[in-house]
């Protein structure tokens, strides 16, 4: 396979659903069975009935790629898609029914977070079983415990049965185990959101550090922030198909934008099903521009005016409205609150209807397909009324006419704002030596 270590040819793995047999039969129940058989079909005969069909479902079909050694592959696609069943495959845990594929190498698995962990055993005891059980020697354990222990910051409790353990004291421990462990390919599915935020970014590190020491990793992930931080190569699944393959930035794009379309309004007219609680309830979400006109499209140079109304059912509140942009690869481009309005500083709420309007300038966003998530909340205590992703979507694009944010620049700005910012340049004169003078 020369620098190949994973080539997929034709792969695909094919489940039956319905009713089945049970798993476990005994000697006693097979025989019976098989006595009872030629009566059962006989039966159908005369009753014109036909033979019980099982269905089946193609989980994977037709799977052709190649991982070259020392890449770092993100794996994506919606639930469903068959990317789990992909790192089975590849992982041995269970077979393909149609192709093939070929893996050159040890594996490692981060497949499921803490699977092989006992109760009633210590920290310690259950470091070595489930490092046994992913495929560490003892002697590898033995190396990495003291490095394993400092990681999942757990010392104090190391001899103490992890069935006294909080939840989160339990991933961060099972997390150290599989993030310690040392193949040449690694497979990786959904597993850095464990622990506070502040031990999710030490994983996120983790698994940074592993990609550059030129190891072989393949990352299943819904987070596409992470699988943009340490994947070059994405992988996009689609009903158990590969859709697309390739650059990171190009494929998130794509899978984010199948089914999004620009939307300029998002509205309820009855409170019952809007979204929200008894406290307060989302009444409308829209974008406008200066003239107040509902739009989904605008020129680089425009201002951009996202309006949000809510009903206000309690008079004892602090509500502040939130909006977060993202952009078309789902990274936050920025979040804004309404903290700063008069209206809000130190003031709660009557019962009523509300509007809160935010303006983002023009010469402000860089080119391309945006989103917005709404937020209601109340800071203390800490409680949200409105979690809305996706609210809306708008295109912010360049037509060329006037003096933009690229000017005589030919190309588009990299980045995810292009702000005009001030610039100020001075000259002083050269003497004839070439100094100032």
């Amino acid at each position: 396979m020369g620098d190949l270590v994973i080539r997929s040819e034709g792969l695909g793995k094919r489940y039956r659903i319905g009713d089945l047999p049970s798993e476990y039969r005994t000697l006693r129940e097979t025989i019976v069975d098989l006595a009872k058989a030629p009566y059962r079909m006989a039966r159908r005969m005369i009753r014109g009935e036909s033979a019980p069909r099982t269905q089946t479902i193609w989980a994977l079909k037709d799977i052709d790629f190649e991982v070259k050694q020392g890449e770092v592959v993100g794996v994506i696609g919606r639930n469903g898609a068959g990317k789990s069943t992909l790192l089975k495959v590849l992982s041995r845990i269970t077979e393909p029914s149609a192709g093939r594929v070929r893996v050159a190498g040890r594996v490692g698995s981060l497949l499921e977070v803490g699977t092989g962990f006992h109760p009633e055993l210590t920290g310690r005891e259950n470091i070595y079983l489930n490092g046994a059980i992913l495929g560490m020697r003892h002697a590898e354990i033995e190396q990495r415990f003291d490095e394993i222990v400092a990681f999942s910051e757990i010392e104090k409790f190391i001899d103490t049965p992890v069935k006294h353990y909080s939840s989160g004291m339990f991933l961060r421990l099972a997390f150290a185990v599989a993030a310690h462990l040392t193949p040449e390919i690694l497979l990786v599915d959904e597993v850095l959101a464990v622990g506070d935020d502040r031990f999710q970014k030490k994983c996120m590190g983790k698994m940074e550090s592993v990609g550059k020491e030129g190891r072989t990793v393949l990352f299943v992930s819904h987070n596409m922030t992470a699988i943009h931080r340490l994947c070059p190569r994405v992988i996009l699944l689609d009903e158990g198909r590969i859709r697309a393959d390739g650059d990171t930035s190009e494929i998130i794009a794509e899978y984010l934008n199948a089914d999004r379309s620009e939307a300029d309004c998002k509205e309820w007219n009855n409170p019952e099903t809007a979204p929200g609680d008894s406290t307060l309830k989302l009444k409308r979400v829209r974008l406008l521009d200066r003239n107040r006109r509902v739009r989904s499209s605008f020129d680089i140079r425009e201002p951009v005016w996202v309006e949000v109304e809510y009903w206000a059912f309690d008079t004892a509140q602090r509500f502040l409205p939130i909006l977060m942009v993202n952009t078309e690869d789902g990274i936050c481009a920025f979040e804004t609150a309404a903290n700063h309005d008069p209206a809000y500083s130190g003031k709660t709420r009557k019962k009523g209807i509300y509007r809160s309007l935010c303006r983002i300038p023009g010469d402000f966003f860089n080119e391309g397909m945006y989103s917005i998530d709404v937020f209601i909340r109340v800071l203390v205590p800490r409680k949200y009324f409105v979690r809305e992703s996706n609210l809306l979507s708008f295109r912010i694009q360049d037509s060329g006419s006037g003096l933009s944010v690229k000017g005589e620049y030919p190309k588009v700005w990299s980045g995810v704002v292009a702000p005009i910012l001030p610039w100020e340049t001075d000259v002083r004169p050269l003497s004839r030596t070439g100094g100032e003078e």
